[in-house]
């Protein structure tokens, strides 16, 4: 239905949100394509009664990333990601050792599994990219509809969630108020909301930065456990607090926090990486483990978020040359990289040499 003839329906992008939601309840979704159609789910937030109402429509298929199915020796053969024929006597707890590898060293065989290697893939990944955005795990459980779906599923056309998902969200300013800080007095934070009906991201102004000079910048992903917790395994809350001193002490400076906790994949699955963390696999190795790439995080909402302030040109306080690179991609002019080496300890020692060597970062 055109969302412009009919403007108290829902457009693409909001259909898309409604999706996320309905994957984070366990509610399946329903995906077209120039193929088919099928019912997805997330494998995370099923429950027993919806998965034998799904093995009755058909043969059901389990979607990984080929991050995961590497760790399964399972075959990738769509690239990406691995479709696994699922068996008909296979139950939730199956589904779900697949898609968590919380129990991978105790139970390290968990096939042999049969992965398809005819027909599209292109509603898998549809599926698996739903899931990575709703920040549950990447593994989604599809079944083929040869009918109509049932009632009240929220539906989407696959070509065109993709399109939505993978463009940059429009970042729309909400409040700004001026907050003394600890840090410095002449505080003002700036509260940015998506478009796309995602987490807002907020900018904090020290001072009154000039437009026309490169100003001072931190792009800070939101750290929950290592900025409001104080945690010992990664030096981000030392990180913030040394970009806000540093700001203060220069007078001027702009603090972007953006909500991408644990690069990208949300709190419960960094958490799911810190148990892997412990049973010792570095930050990497347990990213992929999960099913996720090294970093899943957006800067693009940085260079946004500086262009809605005003700002073209910066120094950046960051030892991560992909923002660099990112926000120059972007149009925002990086005059200097101000390096950022605080908060090591013995406890962040190893991730901080692994962020060296595998992730590239400039320790």
């Amino acid at each position: 239905m055109d969302s412009a003839a009919q403007p108290l329906c829902p457009t693409a992008v909001e259909r898309l949100n409604r999706a996320r939601a309905d994957l984070r309840m366990g509610l399946p979704v329903v995906l077209q394509g120039a193929t088919g159609a099928a019912l997805a789910a997330a494998v995370e937030t099923l429950t027993p009664a919806r998965l034998a109402a799904l093995a009755a429509l058909g043969p059901l298929t389990l979607a990984l990333t080929a991050r995961r199915a590497e760790t399964l020796k399972a075959r990738a053969y769509d690239g990406d990601l691995a479709r696994v024929a699922v068996p008909a006597h296979a139950d939730l707890g199956w589904l779900q050792a697949l898609a968590d590898p919380a129990d991978d060293l105790r139970v390290p065989m968990k096939g042999p599994l049969r992965t398809l290697r005819e027909g599209p893939a292109d509603l898998h990944r549809t599926a698996l990219a739903l899931a990575k955005s709703a920040r549950l795990l990447p593994a989604a459980l599809l079944v083929a509809l040869d009918g109509a779906p049932p009632a009240g599923l929220t539906q989407l056309d696959a070509a065109e969630a993709q399109t939505s998902m993978a463009a940059a969200a429009t970042l729309r300013p909400v409040a700004a108020a001026r907050l003394p800080l600890a840090a410095a007095e002449a505080g003002r934070l700036h509260v940015f909301r998506p478009d796309d009906g995602g987490e807002e991201h907020y900018a904090i102004e020290i001072g009154t930065p000039a437009r026309d000079t490169p100003v001072l910048v931190r792009l800070h992903s939101a750290c929950f456990t290592g900025d409001v917790l104080g945690s010992l395994k990664c030096d981000c809350g030392s990180q913030l607090a040394a970009a806000l001193a540093a700001m203060a002490a220069e007078g001027a400076g702009v603090l972007l926090y953006l909500n991408q906790e644990g690069r990208g994949i949300g709190l419960a699955n960094k958490m799911r990486a810190y148990s892997l963390q412990d049973q010792g696999f570095d930050t990497v190795e347990a990213n992929h483990r999960l099913g996720f790439e090294d970093d899943e995080r957006d800067f693009r909402l940085g260079a946004a978020l500086l262009k809605g302030l005003g700002f073209t040109s910066v120094r950046l306080l960051t030892n991560n040359p992909a923002k660099v690179r990112m926000l120059a991609a972007n149009g925002i002019t990086v005059a200097a990289r101000v390096p950022l080496k605080v908060g090591h300890t013995r406890h962040n020692a190893a991730y901080l040499a692994t962020k060296a060597a595998k992730s590239g970062h400039l320790m």
